[in-house]
Parts: C-alpha cells; sequence; structure tokens
C-alpha cells in the first residue's frame, strides 16, 4: 500500500500502481471526467501514469494553466498524426504547447502547406479525436529510440535524442503516431472537441540560421465549441488593439530596413508620450531617493566577463566591436547593471551611505533573430527604466517593499487592475544555469518570499525562472481583454557585489559587501508602450495621450480664433493642435475620433462672438460650451483624479 495526500491535505491509502484517474474516480466520478493531468509531488504526470511510491497529488482540469497545457501539448500530437496520414513522408521538429494553444514545427519536404489547407487537416484532427485514442506512455533505451527513428528516417527526432541521457527517455503512442516526449499528455482524444489552426510562421531547425527552415503551424483547441467561439471573437479584438497597427496610425512609432530591423524610430507623438512616462517614473523616483545616472552605449567585454553576462549571453548579444589599433573589444550594451556596479565602486562608501539608490532609463542591446522579432514587444535595441539598489542585508526587506509599493502605485495609476506577483526561482535541479553559492540563493529567495508575505500579495511560485544571478519577482498583468503580460521584476542579487567587489564600512569599521537590487517597473519602455497600447485600444490616459484636445474651425474664416484659443490653452499647459483642413466639420471629427483625441473643440461664428468654445468629448458628445479657462479647469481636474487616485 501507499499513501497519497490529497489536494484537500488528507491522507488515503492506495494499492501501488494507481493512477492519479483512478484516484479521482474513487473520490468523485464527476471530478474523475475532468482530470486532464496530474502533480506527483513536484513532477507533472499524466493521469493514467502508475504511481508507486507514497507522493503528494494534485489533480488538474482544464481550470488550471497546468490542465490547458496538458491538453494543447496534446493537441500537438494529434495534429502531427493528422499530418502524417495526409502528407506522408514528412517530419517532425518539436511541438511543445504554449501560453495560448500550441504549435509543431514541421518539414513537409516535398508538399506544399497554406492555411487553405487548414480545414482538412482540422476536420481530420477531428476525425481522429472523435476515435477517443489514448495516449500511451512508453519508456525506451537510447538505442530502441535511435533505431525507431533511424527506421523512421527522421533526422530532427535523432538529433534530439543524441542529446538525451539514456533511462530518461519516452515515447507517446496514440492511435498510429508515435513521438519522442516527455509529456505530460492527456487520458485520451476525447477531450478535444473544437479545433482552429491559427496560421504558419517559418522556424530554423534548433533556432539556428543556418540550419534548414521549417514549416511551424500554429493552432488551439477547447472542450467546448463555445470556449473556440469566444476565444476566436478574442484575436478579433486584439487585431483591432494590436499596437503595431495603432502605433501607425496614431504615428507613435516606425522601423526603417535602411535604419535596421528591430531597431524602433520614436516619431514626434510617440516620443512625447514616452517622455512623459519617463518623466511620472522619474517624479516617483527623487521622491523615493534615487539619483539619475547616465552610462555609454557600449562597455569593454571584460566588463561583461566580470558580470558574467558575456558567458551566458554572448550568443544573444551583437558581436563584439574591435578597436583598429588598440585591439580593445567593446559590447554594445546588453545590461545596464554592470555600468551601474562601476558607479558604485568609484568611491569609497559607508554603511551611512547606504542604500545607495541609482536609476537610468538606459538603452541596451540584443542580438534577437530576425523571425523573433515583433513590433515594440520584441526588439534589437531598447531602453530599460533600470535601477539598482546597493543596501545593506538588514535594508533588504524594507527596499525590496518599497520597490513593490512602487510598481503597484504605477498599476494603479495606469488602470492595470488585474496582476499576480510571480517568485521566480532557481531550477535546483539544473545549477549550471546560474553564478554564486547556495548560500546566497537561499538568502535572496527567502528576503523575497518574506517581502511579499509582508506586503500581503498573493503569489505564485515558478522554479528555473530566475535570472543567471539571482532570483526574482515578476508581476503579470491582465490587460483589458484579459491577456497576460509580464511587467514590472524586482530581483534580489548578492551575486554580482561579489563579482564586483563592492564594499562599504561598517559600524565595526570592518569591510562588508552590499546587497544589489534590479528593479524596472516598466521592463522597457518599448514593451510598455505596446502593451498600454493594448489594454487602452491607444485611448491613453488624459495626462498621458499626445494630444488632449483638436480645434476644429467650422470655416477657415475661423482659423485666426482657433490659434487665439489654442495660444490661451498652450498657456495652461494643455496639448493639443488645430485641424485647419478644407473639410466639412463632420469629417473633422470623424477624423478626430479615430485618432483617439480626447476633445474636440468646435469654433465658429457664435464661439467667436461669446469668446467661448463648443467641446465634444470622444466617445462621449456633445458637452455643450465652455470658456478657455472652465476646459482648462475640466482636463487638469480629470488628469489631477487620475494621478492621485
Amino acid at each position: 500500500m501507499i499513501n497519497i495526500t490529497l489536494p484537500d491535505n488528507s491522507v488515503r491509502q492506495y494499492e501501488s500502481g494507481v493512477t492519479a484517474l483512478d484516484i479521482a474516480k474513487s473520490i468523485s466520478e464527476g471530478l474523475a471526467r475532468n482530470v486532464l493531468a496530474a502533480k506527483v509531488n513536484e513532477e507533472i504526470w499524466d493521469a493514467t501514469r502508475p504511481i508507486n511510491n507514497d507522493a503528494n497529488l494534485r489533480l488538474f482540469t482544464w481550470n488550471d494553466t497546468e490542465g490547458k497545457a496538458a491538453l494543447w501539448h496534446s493537441s500537438a500530437h494529434l495534429m502531427a498524426e493528422a499530418i502524417e496520414l495526409l502528407y506522408p513522408g514528412v517530419k517532425f521538429g518539436i511541438g511543445p504547447d504554449i501560453e495560448n494553444g500550441f504549435y509543431y514545427d514541421i518539414d513537409f519536404m516535398d508538399h506544399s502547406i497554406s492555411s487553405d489547407d487548414f480545414k482538412k487537416i482540422e476536420d481530420k484532427m477531428l476525425e481522429l479525436a472523435n476515435q477517443k485514442q489514448q495516449f500511451i506512455r512508453k519508456e525506451v533505451s537510447k538505442t530502441e529510440a535511435l533505431a525507431y527513428f533511424n527506421k523512421k528516417g527522421d533526422e530532427y527526432k535523432l538529433e534530439l535524442i543524441t542529446d538525451l541521457e539514456d533511462g530518461k527517455i519516452s515515447f507517446y503512442q496514440s492511435g498510429d503516431f508515435t513521438d519522442l516526449c516527455r509529456g505530460p499528455h492527456i487520458p485520451d482524444t476525447s477531450s478535444i472537441k473544437a479545433i482552429k489552426l491559427l496560421n504558419t510562421a517559418g522556424a530554423y531547425w534548433r533556432g539556428d540560421e543556418k540550419r534548414k527552415q521549417l514549416t511551424r503551424i500554429y493552432g488551439i483547441t477547447f472542450q467546448k465549441q463555445k470556449e473556440l467561439t469566444e476565444y476566436l471573437t478574442l484575436l478579433e479584438e486584439a487585431k483591432k488593439r494590436d499596437h503595431r497597427k495603432l502605433g501607425k496610425e496614431l504615428e507613435l512609432f516606425t522601423f526603417s530596413a535602411k535604419v535596421g530591423m528591430g531597431l524602433p524610430i520614436w516619431l514626434p507623438k510617440g516620443a512625447a508620450l514616452r517622455e512623459r512616462l519617463e518623466n511620472f517614473l522619474k517624479k516617483i523616483q527623487k521622491k523615493a531617493g534615487y539619483e539619475q545616472v547616465i552610462c555609454p552605449h557600449i562597455g569593454n567585454v571584460e566588463l561583461y566577463k566580470t558580470s558574467g553576462h558575456y558567458q551566458k549571453y554572448g550568443k544573444d548579444s551583437f558581436q563584439p566591436i574591435t578597436t583598429p589599433v588598440e585591439g580593445e573589444e567593446f559590447f554594445l550594451k546588453p545590461m545596464n547593471c554592470p555600468h551601474h556596479c562601476e558607479i558604485y565602486n568609484h568611491k569609497p562608501r559607508s554603511y551611512k551611505d547606504l542604500p545607495v539608490r541609482l536609476a537610468e532609463f538606459g538603452t541596451v542591446y540584443r542580438y534577437e533573430q530576425s523571425g523573433e522579432l515583433h513590433g515594440l514587444t520584441r526588439v534589437r535595441g531598447f531602453t530599460q527604466d533600470d535601477a539598482h539598489i546597493f543596501c545593506r542585508p538588514d535594508q533588504l526587506k524594507e527596499e525590496f517593499i518599497k520597490v513593490i509599493d512602487i510598481v503597484l502605485y504605477i498599476f494603479k495609476t495606469l488602470d492595470f487592475k488585474n496582476y499576480t506577483a510571480q517568485i521566480s526561482l532557481r531550477d535546483k535541479n539544473n545549477t549550471e544555469k546560474y553564478i554564486g553559492s547556495d548560500e546566497n540563493w537561499e538568502k535572496a529567495e527567502r528576503a523575497i518570499i518574506e517581502a511579499t508575505e509582508e506586503k500581503g500579495l498573493s503569489t505564485t511560485i515558478e522554479y528555473g525562472e530566475a535570472a543567471f544571478y539571482g532570483p526574482k519577482l515578476d508581476f503579470m498583468v491582465k490587460d483589458a481583454i484579459g491577456r497576460k503580460w509580464q511587467l514590472g521584476t524586482i530581483q534580489v542579487d548578492y551575486n554580482l557585489p561579489e563579482r564586483f567587489d563592492l564594499e562599504y564600512v561598517g559600524s565595526d569599521n570592518q569591510k562588508h559587501r552590499p546587497v544589489m537590487i534590479h528593479r524596472a517597473p516598466f521592463g522597457s519602455m518599448e514593451r510598455f508602450v505596446a502593451v498600454l497600447i493594448e489594454h487602452t485600444a491607444g485611448k491613453f490616459p488624459l495626462w498621458l495621450t499626445p494630444e488632449q484636445f483638436i480645434i476644429l474651425p467650422i470655416s477657415e474664416k475661423y482659423v485666426d480664433y482657433a490659434k487665439k484659443v489654442l495660444n490661451v490653452l498652450n498657456n495652461y499647459e494643455l496639448r493639443g493642435s488645430i485641424d485647419e483642413r478644407n473639410e466639412k466639420t463632420g469629417k473633422k471629427i470623424r477624423d478626430a475620433e479615430l485618432q483617439r483625441i480626447p476633445f474636440m473643440i468646435i469654433v465658429g461664428e457664435k464661439e467667436e462672438m461669446e469668446n467661448s468654445i463648443s467641446v465634444r468629448k470622444q466617445g462621449e458628445g456633445d458637452l455643450g460650451g465652455f470658456t478657455t479657462e472652465s476646459f482648462a479647469k475640466l482636463i487638469n481636474d480629470e488628469i489631477s483624479s487620475l494621478i492621485e487616485k
């Protein structure tokens, strides 16, 4: 007999070899029908996999992230099975679940494929799903695995197997399709009721531009047709909010092939919006005791070898720049933190000087493959709202909590109401990814957990998501249509202070090592603006929007009066312009609505005679007559309520 601790913390005894699905049935037949996967101790398992030892068990349904992941990963296998039947001889790369759905990278060989073929593949997938095919796991030796895919002639799977450790290889079979996979999978295909293939993309094998480009097919599945319909409606809304589309329409940013892929150019309206965001944060930081610094855009390669960034991320950086005479090597700056360590180190520090809080809107550069670039969310040059706090160990928790307060204030002001905090810890089974001692890691992880508990934050823990130099707290924000984004990060670091030999003289007159906090409430200006565009659908808060009003003279006779109104409103530090086009007022109003300009000021003979203005509000219509002074007060009052709420 084995002891199983159930989700309600009760303990029951079962025969060895019992499955999570068997246990679910013993609790409730209704529960069993919904179980898609399970967590046995710390590992995610198939619900049909035998449990042979005492275990802590958690059951996952469609309502859990892990349940969705199991269904979508299984759907990738189902798609591969359908494609192999329809296009004999194809070869398969990898097919994981992703945040929304799944994909599979496929070498179609002599077959051609396009979105026109999706319906045929979807129909075949539904046909197979209706057969209630079981996902059967089989553990195989490395020799067996190589023999199987040698016979099949699939060089992609053979390459993957070569990198695997013998004794830790498993196959999954569903119907007549067998795949190399570690799982987990749902019990059978009957849970897959609604299928939609979404798009195709090119994907170099193993991300190497020198390797063959495979066809990546994205898809998503659901347990109910209604869920798929709702998701497709959400996708249509997301298309309307796409920051690339709105950024172009609102003239916020652009890209130029001559400047270079992934290097955004901020247009006047976008630069003004970005500047207001920066000033907003600078004001908060000044009040919180931060000092602004500015660092070069390049650094000697030795700087990044000291920090460890060269060893960990050298392949993801632009190649070094070598000076022709001295032979020095420089990197385009991939991170701001090594520079800030050198600022801390430029003079002796006393315990009385700490904490030292250094802030910079520092532009950094990472080499992203061209196929991975995506508007402002994935670029090669971006500006981080970066700051580094150097503090004594006894100050760490207080400083960490103060940073949390800044992040939450930003979310409140910008109306990000729905967020969770993710504590990202290292993967203790793969410590090669990280630098520093176990002792330092444990102290850093404990500090984050204690700070979040003291703040009463609702948190989740993710192992393996830490930065290479320390654990972090990531804020996951849901936007207006329910999509999740990672915005804002705070990291605790005992390691870089050691690598840069940072010190302060303590009250005991001895030298001590400071602790370092990395923080970026926005993350990067580019990505944050992209998320903000999509969250607001381009209707920015009044204090932030590029133009707060536009003046629409009903004919050219009233342009001079419009200029007088503009001058008065500019004196109140309001932002706007005049639409002097020779167009009908109705068209000007429609165009202003499309530009998401909050207020439209209409002036004609009546307004000029009465020294007044007529005001319309975007999305609401006519507000009536105002004096310029009362209109200015309306805007400033609304801004005050937004900033100080």
